[in-house]
């Protein structure tokens, strides 16, 4: 199936959000609802990737067992500070009650696991559009 998006999609990349099944599918349903249209991850894991997204760039992104389950395209990334994120920037993550508060709190523990947080991290921040749900 990937094969087939790539020829649709070129230069795809495929991923998937979290750090767990569990979250992958859980943010994944986010984003096929409508209600998640932005991203981040800290830029120490962004520079370690062999692809990363780029603004124009499709995505397939994947569940938790690795199958295709969307397909979105970037549309912005911006690098911002952990501590200047804004209540606009945590509202467009889609996240549980939508604040900055909830934002704050699970993405810090989502850093520390990955075992790069910091107040001053600085983070890619990634603005995207659904374009298919497969």
């Amino acid at each position: 199936m990937i094969d087939r998006l790539t020829e649709k999609y070129p230069n795809a990349i495929s991923w998937a959000f979290g750090d767990s099944p569990e979250l992958a599918d859980e943010l994944v349903a986010l984003v096929m609802q409508g209600g998640k249209t932005a991203t981040c991850g800290s830029l120490h894991a962004f520079e370690q990737e062999e692809v990363s997204p780029s603004v124009g760039g499709y995505s397939i992104i994947l569940s938790g067992e690795g199958q295709p389950v969307c397909v979105i395209r970037t549309l912005a990334l911006r690098l911002v500070r952990f501590s200047e994120v804004s209540e606009e920037q945590a509202r467009k993550e889609g996240e549980g009650d939508l604040s900055l508060e909830y934002w704050r709190t699970e993405h810090q523990a989502f850093f520390e696991r990955e075992g790069t947080f910091a107040e001053n991290m600085e983070l890619v921040f990634e603005e995207f559009q659904l374009l298919e749900v497969l």
